[in-house]
């Protein structure tokens, strides 16, 4: 036996586990890209902390530099003393929750329905669905606007609810989906007696969780980051979201860009939170609705 191995063997009886393999260059290379990558991604997000923990007046010195003088939270304690931030807070969340909830009901119904059962006219409406992914929502806020103002919901949380609720893209996903549940798992369950209803919530959706979780978060972010209709529907300053009071965040001297950084953290940190815990899920329901490739 060579040197090499009688120390691999040694090393295993002391520690009880293998030894580590040495890195490849290919690893090598693949890590330090990865790092590489993340700084891009993280700089911005640190060049935020340290401005919010700046005063204005050193926030605006040019030129710039990354890590404050003088290390002080004035803007944050100005932030919750001098904004609504609470209920902004409140607000977005309430909108989120709901324009999530009802997203997820309507596209998880609407695929299904596609994919699943036979009717006249069902290309015609599946494509006339698929349309709406063609259309920027920019140039449907004019009459959305009118619709709801006729409908009395200018500067409700119905009003900022309701039209987020149009989801083409979800319903697409889900339809995928559901196109590769097998149909012998369905046709098993209506040969012992269950309707349709039933084997949609007893078979389908349990089989859709990771679909439903991708589908369940990119609606929550979407509408989370939402500035233009809420922006549009509301003037109420105790019905605005978080992206539209971080935008009142100045005075008469201009941006206050201390404070405005520390409004971006706050309205960050849910995202960032759900992307923490939620990774897994997204990454699984990409891959289940096979739209990874596309």
């Amino acid at each position: 036996m060579s040197t090499a191995a009688q120390i691999r063997v040694k090393t295993r009886k002391t520690t009880g586990k293998a030894p580590r393999k040495p890195w490849t260059a290919s690893q090598i290379v693949l890590t330090l890209l990865g790092a590489a990558v993340s700084a891009v991604f993280l700089a911005p997000l640190a060049w935020a902390l340290f401005t919010s923990l700046k005063s204005e007046t050193e926030a605006v010195e040019v030129p710039t530099h990354w890590l404050p003088k003088d290390w002080t939270t004035q803007a944050w304690s100005a932030i919750f003393e001098t904004g609504n931030i609470t209920n902004w807070f409140v607000n977005s969340l309430v909108v989120s929750v709901c324009v999530t909830a009802v997203v997820l009901s309507v596209s998880a119904l609407a695929g299904y329905g596609f994919a699943r059962t036979e009717f006249r006219g069902k290309n015609a409406l599946l494509g006339l669905v698929m349309t709406g992914l063609m259309v920027s929502p920019a140039v449907l806020g004019v009459p959305l606007f009118t619709t709801v103002q006729q409908m009395g919901m200018v500067d409700t949380y119905w009003g900022m609810i309701l039209p987020q609720c149009a989801p083409a893209a979800m319903v697409y996903i889900l339809y995928k989906f559901f196109q590769g549940i097998p149909r012998e798992l369905e046709e098993a369950a209506f040969i012992d007696g269950a309707g349709r209803w039933r084997v949609f919530f007893t078979i389908v959706l349990p089989l859709s969780r990771p679909s439903l979780a991708a589908v369940g978060i990119f609606t929550f972010i979407a509408s989370w980051n939402n500035f233009l209709w809420p922006y549009m529907v509301t003037n109420n300053p105790d019905l605005m979201t978080m992206p539209n009071g971080i935008a009142t965040v100045m005075n008469s001297y201009g941006i206050q860009w201390a404070q405005l950084m520390a409004g971006g953290l706050m309205a960050g940190l849910p995202l960032i939170i759900v992307f923490v815990f939620f990774q897994r899920q997204i990454v699984t329901g990409i891959a289940h609705t096979g739209l990874a490739g596309q």
